[in-house]
Order: structure tokens, then C-alpha cells, then sequence
């Protein structure tokens, strides 16, 4: 056993001397067979110990934000911060224990990042609860922590199942079947229903449900798997136009199919959000598969063209378009459809100014569906740019450990699927933020983890769950280091 005198890279540890004994008087052969070969021995201990440093982070966090709330809104302090607080702690306590067991050398920084950003977005929501005057089941607070408590055990559920990431490669066809049939679901008569004009829902009894954020997993999953074999081909290259090497138009079907199932979903389903959300996962796995960046480019074209013909045929999405360019025209304010609630969140986001009015004082409920649509103009009105940002610092820490993830893999349906599940999250949070900011049209996607909802809370919390498998998969492995030094 040697001292460790190499601390960088994910592992670190001691470093075992796999060299044979010899004699002292033995002459040293030349050549790589007598190089020294050292393992790092991996410390799985630590890596949940810092987890666990940085859970007690987060619910100190989430349970500040909670009795600010309080303290703001109704200027004293309740049980509830206990409730909650405690609550979430013992939540996510459940999750680390469990990953010291089934994953123990999980990525130590995704659990608590999604924590800080679960429990600020609980706050949040109980906070447009004390304004509308709801209590007891009827709070969307309480429902959110119901939710949580689901979604956790379902991504507790996920890592004990799934050991091993690349059996989920075998099953990649039966992946798509069961995104596509996620997908159809809300056209189902009698099942499906429309909510705020997207089609997108299901109704079972008292509840509803988006089958469609399973659905993007599930399709997440076989794209890596069928990128994974299709690559080369894909890769091939054919006429060169305007200097950039071109697809071959053999090659142009899976691009095909995938902007036709987009054109699906906004036709037929009338979710803008869903379109883009499909088609961008599938072109962002398509380009790291094949390198090609006339993919991407030719892919966009499609889309842009296809979303320019939606809006002169289609109402709602030129209502969208028109909320979009021209949100002050009193016309397009009060219009159904129109630029109310959009108006309505730039005011709120105005109001926070630099640092916020602070929580409990400011006026989020004005807005329409401030507790999911637009929770991030709610968080914008009263932690201001100051606290959105540090919002944004967090997603953007989970996604580049995501990509980290992806980038250190060592086979290709890994890295292309925790890059795919990396990217879900990155495009979400454009796509919101972009859209509550009038930096592109509006669309009914929800903030990942901070927006009120079961379905899209559930679904992101399975994405966090396979992320933190790949990342134990990755670590999992001794590192092979050669030292040919005497």
C-alpha cells in the first residue's frame, strides 16, 4: 500500500501497487510490462458524508424561506415552518439513506440541489396559499408535499431497480412504445382532457395527470439506445452546400419521424411547449451521436418552418405569437388567450427590481396561475434579479453535473443519455424563463422542481434518480493509472 500523492480526478483514495514482489538484487527489465500499475481505491463514505453536509444546507434553506414567508405575509410564526421543514428533511433523509446502500458513489451534489430548489418552490406556493386564504387539503402547499413524498419514493424506487444503466439499453424499443403510448393517452375520448386549451391531461377519478413528462423519459431512453447503433450511419455525410457537408437523404428519415410527431403534438394536442420539448431532445442526441452540426441546423429550419405555418393556421398559436410581439396592444391584452397574464408577470418582475420586496410582501397571486406557470415571476417579485439568479446558478449546476456525468462515461448510451436528461431540464428552464420574459413565445411547460404539480414533479425527480445511477455507475470503477517512475 502506497500513500495517494494524486488527489484530482472523481476518485481519490489510497492507491494499491499492483506490481509483483522482487528481489532487490534482481536486475529492472526495460519495457511497459514492469510499469507500475496503481488503482485508486474509491471513498464512497465521503462522497455521501459531503451529501449529507449539504442536505442540512438545503432544508436550513427551504425552512428559512418558509418563516420568512410567515414572518411577511402574516408577521408571526406558526407550526407550519416545522411541518414542512421537518417534513422535507425526513423526505430527503429517506433518499441519502437509501443511496448509501444502492448507490454509494452517487454524485454527492445532485440531491441537495434539487432539495434547495423543491423546498424553495414549496415555500413559494405556500406563500400564494396565505394570500388566497387556503388551508388544510385545500392548500396547493399541501398537495406539493404530498407530491414530493410520491415523486421521492418513485425515484428511491427507480435506483433500486435499476442497478445498471445499460440494461436499459435491451429495452429501448420498448421504451418507445411506451412514450408513444404516454404520448396518445390524452387523445384517448373519455380519459384525455383539456386543461387551459392543451390536451395534454388525463382525468382518473379526483386527479389528473400529464402522462406526457413520463412520456419524454421514456423516449429520452430509446433515443440513446437507438443513437447508440445508428451513429455511424448517421454520421455518413453527403453534398457539400454553402460549404457545409449535408446529410445523406437516406439518412433524413429519424429526423423525419421526429419532426412529424412534434407537428403531432401541436396540432392535435395544441402544447407548443411538449413540441419543442420532444424535437429539441431528439436533435441535441442526434448531433452529440453523430458530431454533425447540419443536423442540428437542418433540424431547426424544419421546426421554425413548421411553428411559422402552425401560426397562420392555427388560432391558439397565433394568439401565442401575438402575446408574444405585441403584449401592451390593449387588443391582445384583453383578448381570451391573450397578454394578460404575461403583462401581468412583467409587472411583478418590475416591482422585485435588484433584490426583491422580500418574501410574504410582495403581490405574486395578481398573476394567473402564479404557482405554476409562473412561479418564477412569483420568485422574481420578492427575492428579485438577485434571487432568480442564484435560482438559475442552481439549475445551471445540475445540469453541468449532469453533463460531467455524461462526459466521464465510458460507454455510449450513458454518456448520450445523461446528456439527453441533462439537456430536459436545461431546455425547461429556457423555455419558461424565456417565455415569462418575452424573449420567445409563451408555451405550458413548468419550471423543473419549483413549479406546483405532481406529474412534471414526479417526472424530474426520475430524471434526477437515473442521473444519480449513471453517476454511481461512472464512479464505480477503479482508475487504471501507469507510473513508470522508479
Amino acid at each position: 500500500m502506497k500513500p495517494n500523492d494524486d488527489q484530482t480526478g472523481p476518485l481519490t483514495g489510497p492507491i494499491v501497487d499492483m506490481t509483483a514482489p522482487r528481489a532487490e538484487s534482481a536486475p529492472r527489465a526495460s519495457g511497459p510490462i514492469t510499469e507500475q500499475i496503481r488503482i485508486r481505491l474509491k471513498t464512497p463514505s465521503k462522497l455521501r458524508n459531503l451529501e449529507l453536509a449539504l442536505l442540512v444546507l438545503a432544508v436550513a434553506v427551504s425552512g428559512g424561506a418558509i418563516a420568512l414567508v410567515q414572518l411577511g405575509a402574516l408577521e408571526a410564526l406558526d407550526s407550519t415552518v416545522i411541518t414542512y421543514a421537518a417534513g422535507l428533511a425526513a423526505l430527503v433523509l429517506g433518499v441519502h439513506i437509501v443511496l448509501r446502500v444502492v448507490a454509494p458513489d452517487a454524485d454527492p451534489f445532485i440531491l441537495p440541489i434539487i432539495t434547495t430548489l423543491n423546498g424553495l418552490g414549496i415555500a413559494m406556493i405556500y406563500r400564494l396559499d396565505i394570500a388566497k386564504g387556503f388551508e388544510g387539503w385545500e392548500s396547493v402547499g399541501v398537495r406539493q408535499m404530498a407530491w414530493s413524498a410520491l415523486a421521492m419514493a418513485v425515484a428511491v424506487a427507480v435506483l433500486i431497480v435499476v442497478r445498471n444503466h445499460r440494461v436499459l439499453a435491451r429495452y429501448r424499443y420498448v421504451a418507445l412504445l411506451v412514450g408513444i403510448g404516454l404520448l396518445l393517452m390524452p387523445l384517448v375520448p373519455g380519459l384525455g382532457q383539456t386543461i387551459n386549451g392543451a390536451r395534454v391531461w388525463i382525468a382518473v377519478g379526483p386527479f389528473s395527470f400529464q402522462p406526457g413528462e413520463l412520456g419524454k423519459i421514456a423516449l429520452a431512453i430509446f433515443f440513446a439506445g437507438y443513437l447508440m447503433t445508428a451513429r455511424d450511419s448517421l454520421s455518413i455525410v453527403g453534398s457539400k452546400v454553402l460549404g457545409m457537408r449535408l446529410p445523406r437523404a437516406r439518412d433524413l428519415g429519424p429526423l423525419l419521424v421526429a419532426w412529424a410527431a412534434a407537428m403531432a403534438v401541436l396540432v392535435f394536442q395544441r402544447d407548443l411547449g411538449t413540441a419543442l420539448l420532444y424535437f429539441g431532445l431528439f436533435l441535441v442526441m442526434l448531433y452529440l451521436a453523430t458530431g454533425r452540426l447540419s443536423w442540428i441546423l437542418l433540424g431547426l429550419g424544419l421546426f421554425v418552418g413548421g411553428a411559422l405555418i402552425a401560426r397562420d393556421a392555427l388560432g391558439y398559436v397565433q394568439g401565442r405569437f401575438n402575446a408574444w410581439l405585441d403584449s401592451f396592444n390593449p387588443e391582445v391584452y384583453d383578448a381570451i388567450g391573450g397578454s394578460y397574464q404575461l403583462v401581468q408577470g412583467l409587472f411583478g418582475l418590475a416591482d422585485g427590481g435588484l433584490i426583491g420586496t422580500g418574501l410574504g410582501r410582495g403581490r405574486p397571486e395578481l398573476v394567473p396561475l402564479a404557482e405554476s406557470d409562473y412561479i418564477v415571476t412569483s420568485l422574481g417579485e420578492e427575492l428579485g434579479l438577485v434571487g432568480l439568479f442564484a435560482i438559475l446558478a442552481l439549475y445551471v449546476l445540475l445540469v453541468a453535473r449532469a453533463y460531467r456525468i455524461g462526459f466521464s462515461g465510458t460507454d455510449d448510451f450513458g454518456r448520450m443519455l445523461a446528456v439527453g436528461l441533462g439537456f430536459l431540464i436545461a431546455l425547461q428552464v429556457f423555455v419558461v424563463i424565456g417565455g415569462v420574459t418575452r424573449v420567445i413565445p409563451l408555451t405550458g411547460l413548468t419550471t423543473p422542481f419549483l413549479a406546483a404539480g405532481g406529474s412534471s414533479l414526479m417526472a424530474n425527480w426520475i430524471i434526477a434518480a437515473l442521473l444519480l445511477r449513471l453517476s454511481d455507475s461512472v464512479r464505480h470503477q477503479p482508475r487504471l493509472v501507469v507510473d513508470d517512475r522508479e
